[in-house]
């Protein structure tokens, strides 16, 4: 039921000389990130750092400090930059868009393809960074049948049907979605999708990713939480 998956790239898509590269290893420090970031964002914009130390009220040093990824600023610091850069804080923190925006032209995406070509899923996010949820575009044809891949305790898949009906499995339980229909479900368990129509289905998927709960949200074993707080005591 289940079949192979391969990576599939339009042929068409080839590497356009004139955007920028991507970083061939990734950030191992968030200094490193927030600083190269923010230099590009003031480089963007065409900022001296007096510019933009007059316009965000954070002093010319501590920017100069940001940017050579010798100090890490505070959430405060990073509104107040933010705010004059006209940006969210999250930029700060990309690596695939220092703008708050990533174009994926759909004739230059890649594709994971069945070895039957009968099933295929899009990625709709950018495919070199760690992300919590993942989104992709899927394709059935007529009467075909593609298990899931079972995922760690704790992911959540959120599916909807955009084009046709599909039959979602979930253990022995059987749901029919219609287009537009929508259903959520624990991807740790035995899952599959099954196209009963005659012609194409297609559906969006999200799935967000099991949580690991912070540490210090995770009391000592036998010390009361409001104790643990009180005595800095983390799991």
């Amino acid at each position: 039921m289940h079949s192979p998956l391969a990576l599939v790239r339009d042929p068409s898509a080839e590497v356009n000389s004139d955007a920028p590269p991507r970083s061939a290893e990734p950030f191992d420090a968030l200094e490193q990130l927030v600083g190269v970031n923010l230099a590009r964002l003031r480089a963007e914009r065409q900022l001296s750092l007096d510019a933009l130390a007059r316009a965000s009220g954070v002093s010319r040093a501590m920017l100069a400090q940001i940017e050579s990824a010798r100090s890490v600023p505070s959430i405060k610091v990073l509104c107040k930059v933010a705010a004059a850069l006209k940006v969210s804080v999250a930029a700060f923190l990309r690596r695939h868009a220092t703008n708050g925006f990533e174009h994926l032209p759909a004739e230059r995406s890649a594709r994971v393809v069945s070895a039957n070509g009968r099933y295929s899923a899009r990625p709709l996010y950018p495919d070199d960074e760690s992300i919590a949820a993942e989104f992709h575009e899927l394709r059935i044809a007529p009467l075909h049948t593609e298990a899931g891949i079972r995922r760690a305790p704790g992911t959540t898949v959120n599916l909807v049907v955009s084009d046709g009906t599909l039959e979602v499995s979930v253990h022995d339980q059987r749901q029919l979605l219609a287009t537009g229909d929508a259903i959520v479900f624990d991807a740790d368990q035995p899952h599959s999708l099954r196209n009963p129509g005659d012609t194409e289905a297609r559906a969006f998927r999200v799935t967000l990713r099991a949580e690991t709960p912070p540490r210090w949200d995770v009391p000592a074993a036998g010390v009361p939480r409001d104790e643990a707080a009180r005595e800095g005591v983390s799991g």
